[in-house]
């Protein structure tokens, strides 16, 4: 089960890879100055998330419009993020929880998928900019995207 709504959100540093080499990306950064949109996929480089995290990144302007920052977390490492982010040119900032201690503390792991262990499951989070849940998903499935027009509507509140 996801955290719930109106939790304070379990704040973390975790790792993105960027041009510049491996840089921390802190959550509670954005608190007091824009909402954040977590998106939690279970791997790289798999149908699914590649079509959310390529869909999301087509839509960037709409979230930096409603003044939100957006991060895609999965158990993959940054290298691994990296090169297929720029596969397939994906824009959301990737962060690498590859203890999946990030996933456990947002009540999202996904225990043996595909037989190859414990990923993230697929699941939105918006938070807003004093650090509460405003919005929680976890999809029935790793297949099923999250609701993006809840996801929008929520932070449009």
């Amino acid at each position: 089960m996801p955290i719930a709504i109106g939790t304070k959100a379990p704040d973390f540093t975790l790792k993105t890879s960027t041009a510049e080499g491996l840089k921390d990306v802190k959550l509670s950064d954005n608190f007091g100055k824009k909402k954040t949109v977590i998106l939690f996929f279970p791997l790289a480089f798999s149908g699914p998330c590649t079509q959310e995290m390529c869909d999301v990144t087509a839509g960037l302007g709409d979230y930096s419009g409603l003044n939100a920052e957006v991060y895609g977390i999965s158990v993959d490492s940054p290298l691994a993020q990296a090169a297929w982010a720029k596969q397939s040119k994906i824009s959301v900032t990737l962060l690498s929880d590859l203890d999946k201690k990030v996933a456990a503390a947002y009540g999202v792991i996904f225990p043996g998928l595909l037989g190859i262990g414990d990923t993230a499951a697929r699941a939105a989070f918006v938070i807003g900019t004093d650090g509460i849940v405003q919005y929680a998903e976890q999809t029935p499935t790793p297949k099923d995207l999250p609701n993006f027009a809840a996801v929008k509507a929520a932070l449009a509140k």
